[in-house]
């Protein structure tokens, strides 16, 4: 699924009106149509009469939608109070349209001009009232202020329920705020058509709370033709990437997956990666290990090959990796010199893209002149520290998304950059955000999982791109069906690997 900026959300808009054909203001009656089918779920009241709905309006567009919305809600029999904020001397004409609509109607409308307005506003806080936030919609291009600011630090002290529609008021769609701009905590957001770019933001996700995407039948032909950089990925984006298996293959159809992994007290990182890479369908593994180990893969993992290093607590072996079709370094290693020195050798030696975890960043990190001889399409799969370590720190997640694109259109490599909404970049400079897992994820060793599905795709002859995109969808998904059985408090990194034979038949149905 694309992430269109404002001015492409515009386009569509436009395009839509003119080619559907379809008014502007039958537009927006379609927004509030979809709207309202997902106010009434998430309220979900048995006796409409019992519940208070308090909905501000800015002046522009979004406030149009906030009284299109209202017109629709009035109808059930909720107890409506309409608020208008007067922040300025200029309105739309889909706001003056359903202004004059809500008049016609005879629908009470509060006029809010002064804090002392909002002072006299009353509302049950028995759990039963919710405030609709229609202030300020995506073409905001400066913070918040002046009464607008007043009306969001209002419903922001109010111990109520907050429903934004498209995005919160006073939030960004396209770029950073600052942490003192006024922006409305919404419990849920409703977003029409495309998720926002600021929605990936991790700093932002108390101000959006959950959020809902709502078809509103902007034009396709629009958005197929329209290009873009920033993808949220979906089941239809990763279903088509998953092959089939012809009936007459065999193990070595599936390539041969190298996992480099392991140090004296860290042996689980090895089994969780090199089980992983296992069970995501490559045809042979085989796990190079210090010689502590042995015994621990060999029992844990009677499929997988273990290939020994002469050391017994850490790797220091010049490994022979001609017979590979992927390598995954890093989980467990450690930053010993003589295990650095193994991952540059793999660097050196090595054709075909690497996929870099855990310390093998760290090692990198500490070694940066190496970075020009990464093998063209590897993989580099940090958490947000390992990824300050290796480029350096910023203030907020807009400016690490920059970071990432120009270090994987730098050194031509993907760079899965773990969170919330894992962020995939690519040598070309695009950006792909997941849209699976869960809180439960947060537990160690998920990492190390995760670089074994994607090495694992790589040896089974995807493209790095693919391999990162259906790798950390894969991944996600099982850790969210681990969840549902498990709980995301009770939840650990094997259970992800048990659940990957249900992620990979979700996908296949």
């Amino acid at each position: 699924m694309k992430i269109f900026s404002v001015e492409q959300i515009r386009g569509a808009d436009y395009y839509t009106i003119e080619h559907e054909p379809i008014s502007s203001l039958e537009l927006m009656g379609r927004a509030a149509d979809a709207c309202v089918n997902k106010i009434v779920r998430f309220i979900n009241a048995d006796n409409f009469e019992d519940i208070e709905i308090i909905v501000f309006c800015g002046l522009g567009n979004n406030g149009g939608d906030g009284m299109a919305i209202a017109r629709l809600l009035n109808g059930y029999g909720y107890n409506l109070k309409i608020c208008i904020v007067n922040h300025s001397e200029k309105r739309s004409n889909d706001f003056s349209a359903n202004y004059k609509l809500i008049i016609e109607e005879k629908i009470i409308l509060n006029e809010i001009r002064s804090v002392d307005d909002l002072k006299s506003l009353s509302f049950n806080s028995d759990g039963n009232t919710f405030i609709i936030d229609a202030m300020l919609g995506s073409g905001i291009n400066k913070p918040a202020e002046g009464l607008i600011a007043d009306c969001i630090n209002y419903i922001n002290a109010q111990p109520i329920k907050v429903i934004s529609i498209d995005l919160p008021s006073g939030l960004f769609c396209d770029t950073a705020n600052n942490s003192k701009d006024a922006i409305v905590k919404a419990d849920y957001t409703l977003s029409f058509q495309f998720p926002k770019l600021s929605f990936m933001f991790a700093e932002n996700a108390s101000y959006i709370g959950e959020y809902s995407l709502l078809d509103i039948k902007l034009s396709e032909e629009f958005i197929d033709q329209t290009s873009t950089k920033n993808y949220f990925v979906t089941i239809q984006d990763v279903k088509p990437m998953l092959k089939i298996r012809n009936k007459n293959a065999y193990k070595g159809t599936f390539g041969h997956a190298l996992i480099v992994a392991g140090s004296k007290g860290k042996m689980g990182a090895a089994v969780l990666a090199a089980k992983a890479c296992n069970q995501s369908g490559a045809g042979l593994v085989t796990a190079h290990i210090p010689a502590c180990g042995y015994d621990i893969i060999q029992t844990a993992l009677p499929e997988v090959m273990a290939d020994v290093d002469l050391e017994d607590d850490f790797i220091t072996d010049n490994i022979r990796i001609e017979k590979y079709n992927a390598i995954g370094v890093g989980p467990g290693i450690g930053t010993d010199k003589q295990t650095g020195n193994v991952v540059k050798l793999l660097i050196q030696n090595s054709s075909k893209p690497i996929v870099f975890d855990a310390d093998a960043i760290n090692i990198l990190s500490e070694n940066k002149t190496w970075l020009s001889f990464i093998p063209a399409g590897s993989v580099f799969t940090p958490h947000i520290g390992e990824f300050e370590r290796l480029v350096g720190k910023v203030s907020h997640s807009a400016e690490r998304l920059k970071q990432q694109i120009e270090f994987s259109v730098k050194y031509n490599v993907y760079v899965v950059l773990k969170g919330a909404h894992t962020s995939i970049s690519s040598p070309q400079g695009e950006l792909f955000f997941n849209s699976t897992g869960n809180p439960g994820m947060s537990t160690g060793g998920s990492g190390d999982v995760l670089t074994g599905i994607i090495t694992s795709l790589i040896a089974q002859g995807y493209s790095s791109g693919e391999a990162c995109v259906l790798g950390v969808y894969l991944h996600g998904l099982a850790g969210d069906f681990a969840a549902t059985a498990r709980t995301e408090e009770t939840m650990v990194a094997g259970d992800i690997i048990e659940y990957l034979s249900d992620a990979f038949k979700f996908i296949r149905e």
